[in-house]
């Protein structure tokens, strides 16, 4: 994990845990109080595709990097394969992609305790629908608390985005003929959603507005 300054050098953040390398850090959000939360499940390092192939050297995890110091520290390592995460409008709430169970992928939530530690572990939703399994990758909020989550490897009528309530329930579905990795909202007004998919980059305009800047 590492930071781009504006001279030109390259700042490493975190790259190992108790001795040993990172596997393969994969999605990143950034806390109000200037904390940075990243996963690590190891896609760079279990296909030459993805990265550079070698064996896993540490348990699949969530991190936090403390903004005063550096310290990092392990804020979960119960998935199998945690990916994409982001934090509710409020930043009480945690939500995180686990591609590592399939199908279908789920989206876990977690209750975020004093910008640091994580508890009150549950099930969000899962990535299936009217008969078709995939999962999600990237995931992002709208100032109403909706979770917009890439969806992909359902084929047909699943692959493209999927909208869900606070509470869970599916509440909007924008199809696509692809299978989408991650979702951004950006524009002057953050009503622009992008999407990331298999070969093709989509921008659409939405009635909301992405919850957060990172």
């Amino acid at each position: 994990m590492v930071r781009h300054e504006h001279s030109g050098a390259v700042t490493v953040l975190a790259e190992r845990w108790n001795g040993k390398p990172l596997n393969a850090p994969n999605d990143v959000v950034v806390h109000p109080d200037g904390g940075i939360w990243f996963t690590d499940p190891g896609y760079g390092s279990m296909v030459n595709y993805e990265g550079h192939k070698g064996d896993l050297q540490v348990k699949e995890a969530v991190y936090r990097i403390d903004p005063q110091g550096g310290r990092m520290d392990l804020v979960s390592d119960e998935l199998k394969k945690p990916n994409g995460l982001c934090f509710s409008p409020d930043q009480r709430k945690l939500y995180v992609v686990d591609t590592g169970v399939s199908p279908p992928g789920i989206i876990q939530v977690y209750d975020v305790v004093d910008g640091r530690r994580l508890s009150g572990s549950r099930l969000f939703a899962k990535m299936e629908l009217s008969g078709k399994q995939g999962g999600s990758d990237g995931v992002r909020t709208d100032v109403d608390g909706n979770l917009w989550a890439s969806a992909g490897w359902g084929g047909d009528g699943f692959d493209g985005v999927h909208v869900f309530a606070p509470d869970g329930n599916r509440i909007g579905l924008i199809r696509l003929p692809e299978t989408a990795s991650n979702v951004c909202f950006g524009g002057a007004k953050r009503n622009r959603l992008f999407v990331t998919a298999s070969q093709s980059l989509y921008a659409l305009y939405v009635e909301t507005q992405g919850a957060h800047i990172a």
